[in-house]
């Protein structure tokens, strides 16, 4: 399901739309963890991608999936921590991973898909 794009919406309209999702379809995941990997997906897509980008939630009793497409071919990569010290940045894609359950990329001939997976916890197992 397409949550926003950039054509109608924003890293604002992003967060509140996937709030709602999660609240709506799968009110087991960590919420906190699933705005801020949506805010470091987007907010990458925006400064990073000079065309378009597309926020898209899929939900299920067990799972769920967060997808950011964008028009670049650019991949993602985590910078050395020193870096990140000088406030160069780098330090979302090391949030991202930590976060989510899976994280992939799809390379397409229009550019890519960043696929963050969280599978729900068994009952009585509190995620890390």
């Amino acid at each position: 399901m397409v949550i926003t794009d950039s054509l109608t919406g924003s890293l604002a309209q992003a967060r509140r739309a996937a709030t709602a999702f999660v609240a709506r379809v799968c009110p087991w995941a960590d919420l906190d963890a699933v705005i801020l990997v949506v805010s470091e997906l987007v907010t990458n897509a925006v400064r990073h991608t000079t065309g378009w980008w597309q926020l898209s939630m899929e939900g299920s009793p067990d799972r769920l999936t967060v997808l950011v497409d964008d028009s670049s071919h650019t991949l993602p990569a985590s910078r050395p921590r020193g870096m990140q010290r000088r406030g160069d940045g780098g330090l979302g894609w090391h949030v991202v991973g930590a976060l989510a359950s899976r994280v992939e990329i799809i390379e397409h001939p229009d550019g890519k898909t960043i696929r963050a997976t969280w599978l729900r916890p068994a009952p009585g197992v509190t995620p890390a």
